[in-house]
């Protein structure tokens, strides 16, 4: 509905972020949960929450006859989510250095080992976001393929928590599926 209506403002109140195989199926109704055999959760982040950037490139097509362009052609659209994991496990830390796996060293001694490669591959996911507002207001975002394409340096210091900041990009699967979806829950959307 146009003009000024407080109930269509939205506070992220609550939320998760969840990774899959690239094109998994995402849940399409609130009735459902997330599978965990899927979808795995990532757990706590940062009081930050999560940022979407959506930055589309635009070239001017000039003209001989305007000193003002006649028209704008896409070049680009970057769609991103950017965020910050507080939580280190075996799920966490090989999503934010971009895949492989942990392998056991000790489990009697809970020891573990993380090889960094130096000839890292593509780490291909897909990812969900879900957030809360109300009893009666949820959202959720699915990029069907996607990876991080940045990673923020890890601060380890005395008075704070370490954090494993990613950019997750979403990546085109092709031209009959979307790049992303919104799924939402939320009487304002009613025509």
């Amino acid at each position: 509905m146009a003009g000024n209506n407080s109930s269509e403002i939205r506070v992220a109140g609550s939320g998760r972020i969840l990774v899959a195989a690239a094109g998994a199926e995402a849940p399409t109704d609130f009735t459902t949960d997330w599978d965990p055999a899927v979808w795995t959760d990532l757990g706590y982040t940062s009081t930050d929450g999560v940022t979407f950037g959506k930055k589309d490139k635009l070239d001017p097509i000039e003209t001989w006859q305007s000193i003002s362009p006649a028209r704008y052609v896409y070049e680009s659209r970057d769609l991103t989510l950017k965020f910050s994991l507080l939580q280190f496990n075996e799920d966490t830390l090989p999503f934010f250095m971009g895949g492989s796996t942990v392998a056991t060293v000790d489990a009697a001694n809970s020891v573990y080992s993380y090889d960094v490669l130096d000839d890292p591959q593509v780490d291909e996911r897909a990812l969900g976001l879900e957030f809360t507002d109300s009893a009666s207001v949820s959202y959720r975002f699915v990029i069907p393929r996607g990876l991080v394409t940045a990673s923020d340096d890890i601060k380890l210091v005395r008075k704070s928590a370490a954090m494993l900041g990613v950019t997750f990009t979403a990546v085109s699967s092709g031209d009959s599926t979307p790049l992303a979806t919104f799924v939402m829950k939320d009487p304002a959307y009613a025509s």
